[in-house]
This record gives C-alpha cells, sequence and structure tokens, in this order.
C-alpha cells in the first residue's frame, strides 16, 4: 500500500513546491516593485496621497509614515507576507487533499447505494479505483449469487410442496379404499398397504428436504476431529451403497496405495463422501464402474470419485457447489434432492482447511477433495 500511494504523494510533493515557487516569485516581484521598483513611487504617492485626503495629514508627516512604516521595515513587510504566502499553499494543498477525500466517500457510497455505474478515481488515485471496482464488483456478484440462491430455494419449496400433494392424495386415497371396504381380499388389500408404505416413505423424504432446506442456513459446522483410517472408510462407503448401484447394473470399486490416516472428523467427512458418491450413482452411465482412489502427497490427501456419463458443461461445473443449485433443473423432486448435497459438502470440507473440486469432459468427470493429512 505504501508504494501505491508513492505516486499520489509524488504529485502533492511537487504541486506544493510548484505552488510555493511561484508564491516566492510573486511575492518578490511584488515586493521590488512596490518597495524597490518601477512601482514604489506610484505606491509611496498614493500611500502619502491617502494620508493628506483620508487622515488629514500634512505631506510632510505622510511621508514621514511611509519611510517608518515601509521604507524601514522591508524585512517584516517581506516576513509577513511570506507568512501569508504558506497560509495560501496550506490552503490549496488541504483543498486537494479534501478533493480526494470527497471522491473518496463518493465511490464509498457508490458501493453502498449498489450503483452501477463504475468508480473512477484520479490517475493518481488508480490503485484504489482498481481495489473499489474490485470490492463493488465481488458484492455485486454476492448479491446475485444470494438471490439466485434464494430464487432457486423458492422453486425447490415450490416444487416440493407440489410433489408433497401427490403422495399424500395417494396414502388418503388406499386408507379410504381400506377403512370403506372391510371384506377386501387379503390379497388386494397387501398390495394398497404395500404402495402406501411406499407413499409414505416418499412423503417422509420430501418432508426430510423441507427440513434440509431451513437447516441449511441455521446451522455452524462444529468438528470432532480424531484420527481415522481413509481405506476402511471409503470401502465402508462404497458397500453402503451398494443396493443403489445393483438396479443399474453399477459398480464402486476403491484403489488405494497403501494405509491412509488422516485426522479429521470422520461423520462430516462421511457424508461428504455419501454425496458425491449419491451424485455419481445418480448421473452415472447404466453399467458402468465408479472409481474412487486416495494418494497422499505433502502432508495433503486427496480422494478422487470417477464415473462416466453425460459430460457436465464448464458453466455447470462452476455452479454445482452453490446452495440449492441442481445440476438437471428438468430432473423432478422424485429423482433429484433439493441441491444442497455438495454445497453442504463444500463447507464441510472448507472447515476442515481443504478444497473440493470437479472436472469433466470426454464423459467422463471426476470430484476430487483434498484433506490435509495433518491439522
Amino acid at each position: 500500500m505504501k508504494n501505491e500511494f508513492g505516486r499520489l504523494k509524488r504529485k502533492m510533493i511537487v504541486q506544493i513546491i510548484f505552488i510555493l515557487v511561484i508564491a516566492i516569485v510573486i511575492g518578490y516581484l511584488i515586493s521590488i516593485a512596490l518597495l524597490d521598483g518601477i512601482l514604489q513611487a506610484p505606491f509611496a504617492d498614493a500611500f502619502v496621497a491617502f494620508c493628506e485626503n483620508v487622515l488629514q495629514l500634512d505631506w510632510y508627516t505622510a511621508q514621514k509614515i511611509y519611510l517608518i512604516i515601509f521604507q524601514q521595515n522591508k524585512s517584516l513587510w517581506l516576513a509577513v507576507g511570506f507568512i501569508l504566502l504558506l497560509l495560501i499553499i496550506f490552503y490549496i494543498a488541504l483543498s486537494r487533499f479534501t478533493r480526494y477525500f470527497n471522491l473518496i466517500s463518493t465511490s464509498i457510497s457508490m458501493l453502498s447505494d449498489e450503483s452501477d455505474k463504475e468508480i473512477h478515481l484520479p490517475a493518481e488515485l488508480d490503485f484504489l479505483e482498481k481495489h473499489l471496482n474490485n470490492v463493488k464488483n465481488k458484492l455485486e456478484k454476492r448479491a446475485r449469487d444470494a438471490q439466485e440462491a434464494e430464487q432457486r430455494k423458492n422453486d425447490l419449496v415450490v416444487y416440493l410442496a407440489h410433489d408433497i400433494k401427490t403422495p399424500l392424495t395417494s396414502i388418503i386415497g388406499y386408507l379410504s379404499l381400506l377403512d370403506e371396504a372391510k371384506d377386501m381380499p387379503a390379497d388386494q388389500k397387501d398390495k394398497y398397504v404395500t404402495i402406501t408404505l411406499e407413499k409414505s416413505y416418499r412423503l417422509e423424504q420430501l418432508i426430510n428436504e423441507f427440513f434440509e432446506i431451513t437447516r441449511f442456513n441455521l446451522q455452524s459446522i462444529i468438528l470432532e476431529k480424531e484420527l481415522i483410517p481413509l481405506n476402511y472408510m471409503l470401502l465402508q462407503v462404497a458397500d453402503e451403497f451398494y443396493p443403489l448401484l445393483v438396479p443399474k447394473g453399477q459398480k464402486a470399486i476403491v484403489h488405494i496405495d497403501g494405509e491412509i490416516n488422516i485426522y479429521a472428523d470422520g461423520n462430516k467427512l462421511a457424508r461428504v463422501f455419501n454425496n458425491i458418491l449419491k451424485n455419481a450413482i445418480a448421473y452415472s452411465d447404466p453399467n458402468s464402474t465408479i472409481k474412487i482412489s486416495a494418494k497422499s502427497e505433502n502432508n495433503q490427501t486427496f480422494i478422487s470419485f470417477s464415473n462416466t456419463g453425460k459430460t457436465i458443461p464448464a458453466e455447470k461445473l462452476d455452479m454445482i457447489f452453490e446452495k440449492f443449485y441442481r445440476l438437471d433443473s428438468a430432473r423432478s423432486t422424485q429423482t433429484g434432492g433439493a441441491g444442497l448435497g455438495l454445497a453442504i459438502s463444500n463447507e464441510i470440507v472448507q472447515a476442515h482447511g481443504g478444497t473440493i473440486s470437479a472436472t469433466s469432459s470426454n464423459d467422463k468427470t471426476v470430484f476430487t477433495v483434498m484433506i490435509p493429512t495433518k491439522s
């Protein structure tokens, strides 16, 4: 910051020196012109005439006063003039600084007022102009992101509310049939009970998504770290998703060279891996293999989830970790979640001091989680 202010300081110094030189030159010229130069006689005659006409003094007295006040006190008048010049210089310099402060204050007001106009400052404050415009752009992006997230949340709430009616209507309908037809055949009754139970599970899932949307904005991530055998955790995660893999003929294989232990919150990290693997299963091709691998380098552990499926466009890759964003907006809430899984995963990983990223090309998508091995 000191170097950035150097240009401003140099300009101010040059301006002050320039004004000082001009003031001294003007003062010197006035001094020699009025007291010792070509204007000395006209000035003396004017002063004497003033004393005679206004003060009613005789010529000799007026002449004597002129000599005492001006001719015998040249150094005093020069000192007074120099002090006045310094005051003028100080006022001009202060005015310049005040102008800078006014411009900066106006620019800050533009930030608070969320003005659409770009901030412009003098050339010597170009560094500050760049900083303020960067802040302005970041604030605008945050406002847009917040607005888009709020809109996505509102859309999801509407979708969920609409979808809740479907299983609820079915549940009420089948229960009404069971209540009205007391002598219903056993096999038909079992069929209706099974359907009602499935609809109840779906209704529970939708209600849980409602709670998840609310809880996301209220929760604070508190880590309870311990030493975790990563090999065992990833194998366990893959095994738990076996029932979701089988219907589509998919497989999840874990490949790790050697044993890796990390210091992390096991429960929350498992939630990260569950969210990523669930997402990979949903978007992978049928009969494909999801590869899970891990390696440690320079006190950092990298965990990768690789799957084959439709390539994710670059513009969507930048948004998949934002809350309430769903990769495929055409997917109904029957198949898609509330769009919070990857956003929550991102916050958990960041709380560990790590990062989460995704790449997608040539029908291959890779999610990579970096966690410090020791923290």
